[in-house]
């Protein structure tokens, strides 16, 4: 049995395709986020937009639950318990977004959310700021529900979460652990809806399996990374990852 009867693809692209997570993992370790986005352009280029977005869902639960089980158990029931709004409203949009994913459109939402990533970013990288309480819980629900409804259309729901999370002033370490609890409940409901919605199947699981470790030994070593800077060179790592995810929605949009 060869690479292309079990992943309908040459030795060699897997072989990239496994690098491309390794490298997303990296990056998720560093800044918290970005690996969906990444795995998603470099798929994309290989094979269909939704075998793509089936095939990034295990490496991506797989991370997450990494990220958010690294966390104290008594810090992570206080982060569920401080990020309630944004993730019950998160939720309930990202499952909403899976099930409509197959019948809807995506250029317009996605340059729509793409540019606002990328004026977000680059106003923060200017250096304005941009401050929201943690009990402002209609920015919570709103955005909250922004990032679910982009999450399940098109697995990726990291920069609008990041966008709330910087505005929120979050420190470091705490930044990437919320994040952990976000993405890690995130995934686990894209699972399910993509489930339902067919667009992860038996034929997507080998794909999307083979890219499970690499990513988890990338996430493993960009944290290590992180461990060494300081809270200003990890704001401005992650507002250039940021504007990236910006950038590429606007790509994804114009070109797809």
């Amino acid at each position: 049995m060869t690479f292309t009867d079990i992943f309908g693809l040459s030795e060699i692209v897997v072989f990239l395709l496994t690098l491309l997570a390794f490298f997303g993992g990296v990056v998720k370790g560093i800044v918290g986020f970005a690996l969906p986005m990444i795995l998603l352009s470099g798929l994309t280029l290989v094979v269909p937009a939704h075998t793509a977005l089936g095939a990034l869902i295990l490496p991506t639960v797989a991370t997450n639950l990494q990220q958010a089980l690294s966390q104290n158990p008594r810090d992570l029931k206080y982060s569920i318990i401080r990020l309630r709004v944004f993730l019950i409203t998160g939720a309930v949009f990202l499952i909403l977004g899976a099930l409509v994913t197959p019948f809807m459109p995506l250029n317009v939402f996605m340059t729509v959310l793409g540019a606002s990533i990328v004026l977000f970013s680059l106003y923060l990288l200017i250096g304005f700021q941009v401050t929201l309480s943690p009990k402002n819980t209609a920015a919570a629900a709103g955005i909250g529900s922004l990032a679910g409804f982009l999450g399940g259309v098109s697995g990726i729901w990291g920069p609008p979460t990041v966008a709330y999370l910087t505005a929120l002033n979050t420190p470091k370490d705490e930044q990437i652990s919320l994040q952990g609890v976000i993405y890690g409940l995130g995934a686990a409901l894209l699972l399910i809806g993509h489930s339902i919605s067919g667009i992860f199947n038996t034929a997507v699981m080998p794909l999307s399996a083979l890219l499970v470790l690499p990513a988890y030994i990338g996430i493993k070593i960009g944290a290590r990374v992180r461990d060494h800077l300081n809270q200003m060179v990890f704001r401005y790592a992650t507002l250039v990852i940021l504007l990236i995810a910006g950038l590429n929605l606007l790509r994804r949009a114009i070109f797809s």
